[in-house]
């Protein structure tokens, strides 16, 4: 065996492993991607059902109904029935518990054919069959267009709060020098690992017995206009990602600390502004806890995920269920379409600085940030 070929022989073996390796990774992703998305899939084929199907235990998982066939004027079932020819696709008129009767929708003229056995034991013959009935019902009962305005309105105030705040205090933290700064950054860090449910009396005492706040929007819109410590300490990485040399470049061109913020920090950091403005969007979507703490007594602020939850609670058609589940997650999932290309990209969480290229000389970076701004 001449070199050359082992050589030949050796490659072929290697690309052949790293084919079967990437196969195998690739097939152990799609497994997992699809039994992660299982619920949602069954959950939106229970949505889709009629409610007849729910009694049919012989009903596949997928939204479908039996076929029938209409003869002299009535409706009957197909079922697949095993015969001397193979299996056929009869219709039942007559059942009984030895002998049954049938009939051919291919051929009805032939009249009725005796089939001997037990038509309990015959299977059905089914067909995709998808009902927006639940959907329809859930828009008039639960009043979808009142539950996403009032939560449209909750979100968009509370966004704005948020996002002001925090990259208020993110860009105090990541740039000024304040007395115990750090500590002071630490102390808000701890607030995270606090439960809600250990701070839940005292704001409720004082939201309600005190501010009188109880069945309005207020003690749901006006804490984010104090900032939020998971995306203040987000956007803080972020800010300080950026070089400073950016900062003295604007002041040297007259910018004040707010001028800065608003025409170098931001502009640099918009993936991480716009990963803040989207995990919020979602919190305050699926927020259903506080919402039904505060405004339980005035159902016509309720919001959409409350609305859901307390319609869930009176014991509804799994369609219908199922439906007002897909109904509260939609919009939110088309946000996170829309904004795919935002959500976490360019994120750094580390503090780390970007990497410069190496080899550039103090002038080249000064003409690149001069470039940059």
């Amino acid at each position: 065996m001449t070199p050359r070929r082992s050589h030949d022989r050796s490659t072929l073996s290697l690309r052949l492993w790293e084919w079967t390796g990437t196969a195998l990774v690739n097939l152990l992703v799609l497994t997992l991607v699809a039994t992660y998305l299982s619920p949602i899939v069954y959950m939106l084929f229970t949505a889709v059902k009629e409610d007849n199907q729910f009694n049919d235990i012989d009903a596949p998982v997928w939204p479908a109904q039996p076929v029938t066939y209409e003869y002299q004027g009535a409706r009957y079932v197909i079922y697949r029935v095993p015969t001397e020819q193979g299996v056929r696709e009869w219709a039942l008129v007559e059942p009984h518990r030895q002998e049954s009767s049938f009939v051919d929708p291919q051929h009805p003229e032939a009249g009725l054919i005796a089939w001997k056995g037990q038509w309990r034991t015959l299977e059905k013959v089914y067909q995709v069959s998808i009902s927006l009935g639940s959907f329809e019902f859930l828009w008039r009962v639960m009043d979808l267009p009142r539950l996403l305005r009032n939560t449209l309105i909750v979100t968009a105030l509370s966004e704005i709060g948020v996002l002001l705040s925090s990259i208020a205090v993110a860009y105090g933290f990541a740039r000024f020098r304040i007395p115990y700064g750090r500590a002071l950054f630490f102390l808000m860090i701890a607030t995270i690992i606090i439960p809600d449910k250990i701070t839940l009396i005292p704001t409720y005492f004082i939201f309600v017995r005190v501010l009188g706040w109880n069945g309005t929007w207020l003690p749901l819109i006006v804490p984010h206009f104090f900032g939020n410590a998971i995306l203040i300490f987000l956007l803080r990485q972020n800010f300080k990602v950026v070089p400073r040399e950016l900062d003295e470049a604007a002041m040297l061109d007259g910018a004040g600390p707010l001028r800065t913020l608003v025409s170098v920090i931001l502009p640099n950091c918009l993936p991480a502004v716009a990963t803040v403005a989207l995990l919020h969007f979602f919190y305050a979507w699926n927020e259903a806890q506080v919402a039904g703490l505060y405004l339980g007594i005035n159902p016509d602020l309720y919001t959409i995920s409350f609305g859901v939850q307390n319609y869930q609670s009176r014991f509804p058609p799994p369609n219908a269920l199922q439906a007002s589940a897909l109904l509260a997650m939609a919009v939110p999932v088309l946000v996170l379409f829309l904004a795919q290309r935002f959500f976490m990209r360019d994120m750094v969480v580390t503090g780390a600085e970007k990497p410069r290229a190496e080899g550039k000389d103090r002038r080249s970076v000064d003409r690149d940030l001069a470039r940059r701004t």
